[in-house]
């Protein structure tokens, strides 16, 4: 650990919010390990990763890439950032690695073409199916689906809430912190069955940004904190 900070594992760190996600946590002095199936695309990244870091005067970063195996076994909390069609069949490749993890899943069902549009699964939500595929021995908690990724990259607070959703609430408040260390603002937004609400959110998100041109996210109103 970085001054007793967990390491953080990206699986699919290479797209746009994994790398987003990453910046943001090396600044605050996170490990970060980059999970992907190219080990050129990982080297690449890492490469990236320093050399914003170095321009943002923030240094030396501890930064690596893994395959997804490695990144799930050496991480503390594991994040999943990859397109639906292809959740289940990454986290069934690390089940047996993820046991007695938090897995921080940002799986949005979207369904292209029609992205703007909401299309929950049968089984409500991409985080109940990750925490039914994994089984209890892993805590999943659903986060980060809100979030604007193009303005991730920004060197600047981003004016954004979290919703945080999942069964355990130590899981929860672990992420919330990671959340913070983003700049942003966790909250607590109940079990794993209310993540249906959270990735519904995002294809209406879609739809505004569209409309409007822009990077929006969500904030929650009419909190003394």
């Amino acid at each position: 650990m970085s001054e007793g900070k967990p390491v953080i594992g990206i699986l699919g760190g290479t797209g746009g919010l994994g790398t987003g996600l990453a910046r943001r946590w090396l600044q605050a002095g996170y490990q970060v390990i980059i999970g992907t199936r190219d080990a050129d695309k990982g080297l690449s990244a890492v490469a990236d990763l320093q050399r914003v870091m170095a321009e943002r005067g923030v240094g030396p970063v501890e930064v690596s890439a893994l395959d997804y195996a490695g990144t799930a076994s050496a991480a503390d909390i594991v994040v999943l950032s990859v397109p639906f069609s292809h959740q289940a069949d990454v986290l069934t490749s690390v089940r047996e690695q993820l046991q007695g993890k938090v897995l921080v899943d940002t799986t949005v069902p979207l369904r292209p073409p029609k992205v703007s549009l909401v299309q929950l699964p049968e089984s409500g939500s991409a985080g109940q199916i990750a925490q039914d595929l994994l089984g209890e021995g892993v805590h999943v908690v659903s986060a980060f689906q809100n979030v604007p990724a193009p303005r991730l990259k920004e060197d600047a607070p981003l004016e954004c809430d979290v919703l945080v959703c999942g069964n355990n609430k130590d899981a929860r408040a672990q992420v919330i912190r990671l959340v913070e260390a983003a700049g942003m603002r966790g909250l607590h937004a109940g079990q794993i069955n209310n993540a249906a609400a959270v990735e519904a959110l995002t294809s209406v998100l879609i739809f505004i940004n569209r409309q409007f041109n822009s990077h929006a996210g969500i904030g929650i109103t009419g909190l003394d904190a």
